[in-house]
């Protein structure tokens, strides 16, 4: 194989005459195994022009080099690297120092996982269970290179380079659309296809568009193995469901799941078939509402209550959150916010932050409504199924350290500043709330 005379470069502050330095560049490409025995060199007219020396430079060197048995000569064709040369030792000739701390640098863990390694000479074994290979007594390989010459010809050249931009082939997708999809029963539009680069890929894409930190995924177990790895990248929650003789079992899937990740036709890897009536009952829980409603109305009663705090701290009087109707719709805005939203604290601080009352009435007033409001809510959602774990387990966890809040409150509570209390809380509140929306929106 020929050696291209744009591998050679010149550092600028190399020292030496430009002879030696071109002598430097071949040994130590030769004792690090980037050139090797055999192997032809660029012509001295080419690696002449190619560094801006002059033809008599490149020559001189190439003369030292075959002196030394770097190179040697055959004729009129030219140099070559010599076989006699020096071999790559065993160990690093020239460490590298790496001033980049890689560690910190990479922001998340990309290896590590559970991966499955194969012998090189998976195919000679009597019986390969290696998936993801082509059968040679299945595939037809004439028929692939006909259409791979065909696809290289000039006539369908131009469909072979164009750049589609966000658009697939155009025929291909009909293809599928017209054969591949009818046979497994699926309709679809052509904006409704996206051809990936394998299993992979389309797994990689799927959880970074509907997952994050806050959602949980399901999985066979035995799953795609890669499929875990993949999860674990997301940084979401991971519910893995074990697989029977009928593959996936709906009944046994989280009732908080958002994505399930199942193979019906021929689960991986078990080649289990999902029966019909499975499929349809995976799609009817498809179908009922998601956590992502939940999601929904989090973002709308937190942005409801960032503005209303905004108002309240321009000292636009809200006269509806001090009369009677104010009181009982706070009430059940709060249960509601709380059941669906998790954030019925928040709408109770806020009523009670409308009151133009002393802070000493204002403090007693949330911590009685908070802890009344709270448990009967609570009682009320949970009898009728309406409160989800989650959150029962955040009113618990913070159960205590606002006792601690209140009790320190009242401990550390100066008269003389008390004209600063309210104003405070509405801007805890109203940072409070934004930080819940920028997390909602950006993944934070």
């Amino acid at each position: 194989m020929a050696i291209s005379e744009e591998t050679f470069f010149l550092p600028p502050d190399a020292e030496g005459t430009l002879q030696n330095q071109i002598q430097q560049l071949v040994a130590e490409a030769i004792l690090s195994g980037r050139f090797r025995a055999g192997e032809k060199m660029p012509s001295s007219r080419k690696l002449a022009a190619h560094l801006g020396v002059s033809r008599i430079t490149v020559t001189l060197a190439y003369t030292e080099l075959l002196a030394d048995d770097y190179l040697t000569s055959r004729g009129r064709s030219g140099y070559y690297i010599s076989t006699n040369a020096p071999q790559p030792p065993k160990f690093p000739i020239m460490p590298r120092e790496d001033k980049v701390d890689w560690v910190r640098a990479i922001g998340q863990k990309f290896s590590g996982g559970v991966t499955l390694t194969k012998p090189s000479d998976w195919g000679s074994y009597k019986y390969p269970f290696i998936y993801g290979q082509a059968d040679e007594t299945l595939f037809d390989r004439s028929n692939w290179r006909l259409c791979a010459l065909q696809a290289l010809g000039s006539k369908d050249y131009d469909a072979l380079t164009s750049d589609y931009f966000d658009r697939d082939d155009p025929k291909l997708i009909e293809f599928i659309l017209r054969h591949t999809l009818p046979r497994r029963g699926i309709r679809a539009e052509p904006d409704e296809v996206l051809v990936t680069m394998g299993a992979q890929n389309a797994l990689w894409l799927t959880a970074n568009v509907l997952l994050n930190q806050r959602r949980t995924a399901a999985l066979e177990n035995p799953c795609y193995p890669s499929l875990r790895d993949i999860l674990t990248q997301s940084r979401c929650q991971v519910a893995s469901v074990a697989v029977d003789a009928a593959g996936l079992p709906p009944d046994a899937l989280p009732s908080d799941v958002d994505v399930v990740f199942t193979t019906p036709s021929h689960q991986c890897p078990t080649a289990t078939t999902m029966p019909l009536e499975r499929r349809r009952t995976l799609l009817a829980r498809a179908a009922e509402p998601t956590q992502v409603d939940v999601e929904t109305s989090k973002l709308i009663a937190l942005a409801v209550i960032a503005s209303l705090a905004a108002l309240q701290l321009a000292r636009v009087q809200l006269r509806f959150l001090a009369s009677t109707w104010g009181l009982y719709g706070s009430g059940w805005m709060a249960g509601v916010a709380t059941g669906l939203a998790s954030v019925g604290g928040m709408v109770v601080a806020l009523y009670v932050l409308a009151q133009n009352a002393p802070p000493r009435e204002m403090r007693a007033s949330l911590v009685l409504f908070l802890f009344l409001g709270s448990v009967t809510t609570a009682l009320s959602l949970l009898a009728f199924g309406l409160m989800d774990r989650t959150a029962i387990a955040r009113g618990l966890a913070m159960a205590g350290p606002a006792a601690l809040g209140v009790i320190l409150g009242q401990l550390s509570f100066i008269p003389r500043w008390e004209h600063f209390y309210k104003p405070f809380c509405l801007l805890l509140l109203l940072a409070l709330a934004s930080w819940g929306i920028l997390r909602m929106i950006f993944g934070i």
